[in-house]
């Protein structure tokens, strides 16, 4: 490694000088003349008084000893504004950094509620990040921002739009995912320099959020029709005129059987059903051996109603365990009611068949607990969510865990700003989880921190 004391001078024939010689000259290099001889004899022999040359063309020699001070002097002063720059600038960084916890422990109630809430006025308030955490960035998740970047960029945002009380723009959505994207594999301290972070007034304007969970079915289906498998999954009907049918009139009255609709029959109805609430299912067609995925392909546009309802308003009827599977045990025992059941609500989904992984409708793959479906009025596909989800520890909610949730998918029953759908992954294992999840958190909407935030009329 060179010293950085030493400087080095080339002579008219190019051939470096000796590294104990500095030279000042008044000319330029070409009519340098040195003179060693005399210099070495001085540097030695400090009783020689110093020689001074100023006819032109000829250099004015000091003693190395009086340079080497003065290139030692120098040299000590740019070291103690290097390290006093680095320290102050060291100190200056940790002051600007915030040791960010990933879980949070607070009283809360049975269903994950909690408890030190105040009343909130508006859709969205501002929130500080002195008492929150963050998330590591995984691989995983950079993976999820970088597919919310194309969700984003085929969103309807173009410039500006209204969400909540809030305005939001594309500009600012895309700066928030590139500025975690950029910190992938870091658990980040330094956002509360650029973002700022927006809580929702959850379903009770106390900040309580109802987190639920979503997931892929894989249902067995057949291609044609037989006295089993008799239970039609349709694609939309696109040359339908006027309103379309309700879900009796499809199932009960066959207004569809017709139009060559069917894409699959299933064996129990009810199937078919928890896989149009879910929006999308793997079917195995056991008289092919193929596979395939229905994805959502649009509604009927009846209003959504809850099955649930159907048997809380009914005194004639005993379901503790109102949970899909609870639903489905008790009608095998009481087909006589599944109709009844199934009616009460009028919406119906149609399906398209693909191929690949399952997607949401911004048409990226779903990522199991990353991925929501959420009302894109308050939650706009492409936008970030910190989350401060449930943690389902022995059958209760224990604390709750910061997670970075990504809106990239819709839902006819998820309404408000108080409720987001988890995708909790495929088949069975994605059903146990997304039954265990039916309880209470917290949700910041993360927005650019340079962007003054317009509140707006509700």
């Amino acid at each position: 490694m060179l010293n950085p004391f030493h400087c080095f001078y080339e002579n008219r024939n190019d051939t470096p000088l000796p590294l104990n010689t500095m030279n000042i000259t008044s000319q330029p290099f070409s009519k340098r003349e040195v003179q060693s001889k005399d210099l070495i004899a001085a540097e030695v022999n400090d009783k020689r008084p110093r020689e001074k040359k100023v006819e032109s063309g000829f250099p004015i020699v000091f003693p190395m000893n009086i340079i080497r001070k003065a290139l030692l002097a120098t040299a000590a002063i740019g070291a103690s504004i290097f390290l006093f720059n680095f320290t102050d600038n060291e100190n200056h960084q940790a002051q600007k950094c915030l040791e960010l916890p990933t879980e949070v422990y607070a009283s809360i109630q049975r269903n994950g509620k909690f408890s030190d809430t105040e009343k909130k006025d508006k859709t969205f308030t501002q929130a500080g990040w002195d008492d929150l955490g963050f998330p590591v960035i995984t691989e995983e998740l950079k993976l999820a921002l970088q597919h919310q970047l194309h969700v984003l960029d085929k969103s309807d945002i173009t410039d500006t739009r209204k969400m909540g009380n809030l305005e939001v723009s594309y500009e600012g959505l895309r700066e928030v995912l590139e500025l975690l994207v950029q910190r992938a594999g870091t658990q980040p301290n330094d956002l509360h320099q650029y973002l700022e972070l927006w809580q929702t007034w959850g379903d009770d304007q106390m900040g309580n959020v109802h987190f639920t969970g979503y997931f892929t079915p894989v249902l067995k289906v057949k291609k044609e029709k037989d006295a089993k498998y008799k239970y039609p999954i349709y694609a939309f009907p696109k040359n339908w005129k006027g309103k379309l049918p309700t879900r009796q009139q499809i199932d009960n009255e066959g207004v569809l059987e017709s139009k060559n609709l069917a894409l699959a029959y299933a064996s129990n109805p009810l199937d078919v059903y928890f896989m149009q609430l879910q929006g999308s299912g793997t079917v195995e067609f056991l008289d092919t051996k193929e596979r395939s995925l229905f994805r959502y392909a649009g509604e009927n546009g009846h209003r959504y109603r809850n099955i649930q309802w159907f048997f809380k308003n009914r005194d004639d009827l005993s379901l503790s365990n109102l949970t899909p599977e609870g639903i489905k045990r008790f009608l095998m025992k009481h087909p006589e009611k599944m109709d009844s059941v199934l009616h009460y609500d009028p919406s119906y989904t149609f399906f398209e068949p693909k191929k690949g992984l399952a997607k949401g409708s911004a048409n990226v793959p779903l990522m199991e607990e990353i991925s929501i479906a959420a009302d894109s009025r308050y939650f706009p596909l492409g936008s970030v969510v910190l989350a401060a989800m449930p943690v389902f520890e022995n059958g209760r909610i224990t604390h709750h865990e910061y997670k970075i949730l990504l809106p990239q998918d819709v839902g006819g029953a998820i309404k408000g700003a108080g409720h987001v759908d988890v995708y909790c992954g495929n088949g069975a294992l994605g059903q146990t989880r997304a039954s265990n999840l039916h309880h209470y958190g917290r949700l910041w909407v993360l927005l650019p921190k340079k962007y003054e935030q317009v509140a707006m009329a509700e």
